[in-house]
């Protein structure tokens, strides 16, 4: 495969020598997009969206339209791979997403299998061929999973926004249970990310968005433990080229140190620690993504501005820096703020590199 004209996204996840800051944005292909919303209503419904490659292609490609992004990510949803197991996946309309057969009873757990990305999610594969032909080695492709562990929480408490209780009770009542469950789930999230890579996925990220309301010890367990196995299979290289690898834990600046030593190349930070601080503690090792508040986007132009280059300033002189939001980009940001952001990052951070 012929590498990107634009890879500086690539190198900067590799922490090789780039002209600026790339950048792309957590949730770039969204609601907040008016494009995005007329796909989505021909499209009929959320999984209609997922599932249809076409569909699929179209809203990835969207953000890339309209902004000068580094990057494109595929359009999908982290919980793909619990629907293949047969869970039931459903959404209602301002409530997210709902499982029918959320995971409760021994004998559901202990006979769940791994899905074949080749037949149970094929839709996806079929969608990251189609936007990496699409994109025409424009940027670079990003394929996504779910972390084990928040793939866990959505299948025993059967939707999000909750709190936890039971998967937590099964955390501590029945650790062997939520074991046998996140083991399932690592084997199909690195089957599930190297079928991405090979569709043609040129970096690949895991969410690890609940990972952050364990307890230290239990992240160490239930949720780290289970990533690094996911780094320590998957394939670094395709094609003869590099494929770097993002863990984000909304949450983890507590573990900085330890989700280093993971086995990824890049950590995704949120916005509650500052980057000078992660790169002082890890920057030697891994790249570091983030980290602006999404709520920024909601300020004036010149507060936008303002607020990317404390970001970049706190970051410093040198590489292995890709800019983007603390978390994804809300429904609400007016589509001209995600606009002042890109050109912020791109025309302040030269003077850094």
């Amino acid at each position: 495969m012929t590498k990107p004209k634009n890879d500086t996204l690539l190198k900067a996840l590799l922490r090789q020598p780039t002209e600026y800051t790339p950048v792309w944005l957590m949730r770039q292909a969204g609601r907040y997009l008016p494009e995005y919303n007329r796909t989505r209503a021909r499209a009929g419904d959320f999984l209609s969206l997922c599932k249809n490659p076409d569909f699929a292609t179209e809203v990835s490609m969207q953000p890339l339209a309209r902004y000068p992004l580094d990057a494109v990510i595929l359009f999908s949803d982290i919980l793909t791979i619990p629907d293949a197991m047969g869970l039931g996946l459903y959404f209602i309309e301002g409530e997210g997403p709902k499982f029918e057969r959320p995971l409760r009873e021994e004998g559901e757990i202990r006979s769940l299998t791994i899905p074949d990305p080749a037949v149970h999610l094929s839709y996806v594969m079929n969608a990251v061929s189609q936007i990496r032909k699409t994109l025409n080695n424009q940027v670079p492709l990003i394929g996504f999973s779910g972390s084990p562990f928040t793939l866990a929480c959505y299948m025993v408490e059967g939707c999000g926004g909750t709190d936890f209780r039971q998967i937590k009770t099964m955390l501590y009542q029945r650790p062997d249970l939520l074991h046998h469950i996140l083991n399932i789930n690592t084997q199909s999230v690195i089957a599930y990310l190297n079928a991405q890579i090979e569709s043609g996925a040129q970096a690949v990220m895991i969410f690890d968005t609940w990972g952050g309301m364990l307890s230290h010890s239990a992240y160490q367990q239930f949720s780290l433990h289970y990533m690094s196995q996911i780094f320590a299979e998957l394939k670094s290289e395709h094609d003869g080229e590099r494929i770097p690898s993002i863990i984000f834990t909304k949450g983890g600046g507590l573990w900085l140190e330890n989700i280093a030593d993971s086995g990824c190349d890049a950590i995704g930070l949120d916005w509650t620690i500052n980057i000078s601080e992660a790169r002082r503690r890890i920057g030697h090792k891994v790249a570091l993504q983030g980290n602006l508040d999404p709520a920024v986007l909601f300020a004036a132009p010149k507060i936008i501005t303002t607020e990317v280059e404390k970001v970049l300033v706190d970051y410093g002189n040198g590489d292995g820096h890709v800019f983007n939001l603390g978390h994804g980009i809300s429904q609400f940001t007016p589509p001209d703020s995600a606009l002042t952001l890109v050109e912020a990052v791109h025309s302040l951070s030269r003077k850094y590199h």
